[in-house]
């Protein structure tokens, strides 16, 4: 697989991811939402200081410790997927690499840039782009912009429940954004479809 289509794919998906989060982060206060479908699927604001799918890493040295992380493992990923093309790898092991790469690289433009080229998001006030009295951080320490919600099972546990009788719960609950997904769905497809690969 040439090495110019990976690059339009992970071009491709990088103006997806952003184009979403821009509109959400310049169109939405903090933890406000609406439904795509039913209850089971929302696009639910919030900003993420940590790693994936809200999880968090501790202040800001551990911010800027995971961005670092992040972006040294970008750099091993891009020599790695250059070196799988160079020996004629599967176009599904390369796929599946770049899914990954792309999805890593949508999340440390966050990181990197939002907090610079972004006013600070509010429960009563959405971000403006390059505002006049600069953004809401610095380099590196910028929140990851998360959205998709997928609250599948909303209830509530029953009153006889052992600890937790009578309270809310929600199967699921993590938001997440689509650069994350693009991490999730491309190490699942690795691992269920070409596993065979890493046999080698």
């Amino acid at each position: 697989m040439k090495r110019r289509y990976l690059l339009l794919f992970t071009v491709a998906l990088l103006i997806l991811d952003q184009v979403v989060k821009i509109w959400v982060k310049t169109h939405m206060t903090l933890d406000q939402s609406f439904m795509i479908f039913g209850e089971w699927f929302q696009i639910r604001f919030i900003e993420n200081p940590g790693a994936a799918y809200g999880f968090q890493f501790g202040g800001e040295y551990g911010k800027l410790f995971l961005s670092l992380v992040r972006i040294a493992a970008v750099a091993f990923l891009a020599y790695f997927i250059n070196r799988l093309g160079k020996h004629n790898a599967p176009k599904g092991v390369l796929i599946g690499f770049t899914l990954i790469f792309a999805g890593a690289i949508g999340n440390i433009i966050d990181s990197a840039f939002y907090g610079i080229i972004f006013s600070e998001s509010t429960f009563s006030t959405v971000a403006t782009l390059f505002p006049d009295g600069g953004g809401y951080g610095t380099f590196l320490h910028g929140k990851v912009v998360d959205m998709l919600h997928f609250p599948i099972i909303n209830s509530t546990y029953p009153s006889w429940f052992p600890f937790v009788g009578g309270e809310d719960f929600t199967f699921f609950s993590p938001i997440f954004n689509i650069a994350d997904s693009y991490i999730t769905i491309g190490v699942l497809y690795l691992l269920l479809f070409q596993y065979k690969f890493f046999k080698k």
